[in-house]
């Protein structure tokens, strides 16, 4: 290695992951400084009023569905829902999750179709969790978004024992630790049905790197015209 030459212990992120991630920290650093008191008793309920605000209400959506009013503060929940969090746990664990399969993910996929499988989860997990009768409460959090990074990491998985002809049903290893944690931890302690809009997310990021990876389209193009 030539002197002076850089070393990088730790690959830099690929910048579409700081693009999904930054407002997430941003918005923790400024929820910690409003519970601080520095800005006065107004800003400790900073975090509880952006959930008001960018929070996705499934109860919305159908109102919004039945009477055919779209109203853009409204729609764009859809969106903004992944970036705001109920603590400071919840965001730093959607954070760890976002930045290794982001890392990972990234590493193949441009950054376009890193950002397509985290909104395209995003989206698909907010729209089944509204098709389900029974849920209520309000969808936040980027759980779905980066459940569909797993998911993109599990087609990645997925196409490299296929090329190996080794058992593909091994790339779901993964999902299937995390469902089953998911199933304990909520006959231990209860849960909410935004598991939902997660697995949901999961299914979403897997099936839409079939047409967001690289080659994707040369790959079905060959198969249409073998048939």
């Amino acid at each position: 290695m030539r002197p002076g030459h850089d070393l990088h212990p730790i690959n830099p992120l690929p910048p579409v992951v700081w693009l999904l991630c930054g407002p997430i920290i941003a918005g923790e650093i400024l929820f910690g400084l409003g519970q601080s008191g520095l800005f006065g008793n107004a800003a400790i309920g900073w975090r509880l009023d952006a959930l008001q605000r960018f929070a996705f209400g499934p109860d919305i959506l159908r109102g919004m569905i039945a009477q055919n009013i779209w109203p853009w503060r409204q729609v764009v929940r859809i969106l903004t829902y992944p970036f705001v969090h109920g603590a400071f746990f919840h965001a730093a664990m959607v954070l760890v999750f976002t930045l290794a399969l982001g890392k990972m993910v990234g590493e193949v996929f441009k950054g376009w179709a890193v950002a397509a499988v985290f909104f395209a989860a995003t989206i698909s997990g907010a729209l089944v969790y509204t098709a389900v009768p029974f849920t209520q409460g309000a969808l936040y959090g980027g759980y779905p978004g980066a459940y569909g990074l797993i998911g993109a990491f599990t087609w990645m998985l997925w196409m490299r024992l296929g090329q190996a002809n080794a058992n593909r049903g091994r790339a779901f290893v993964f999902i299937g630790a995390l469902m089953g944690i998911r199933l304990l931890f909520g006959l231990l302690f209860g849960g909410t049905p935004d598991w939902i809009a997660d697995f949901t997310g999961f299914g979403a990021g897997f099936l839409i790197s079939f047409l967001v990876a690289p080659g994707a389209w040369r790959r079905m193009l060959g198969q249409i015209r073998r048939r």
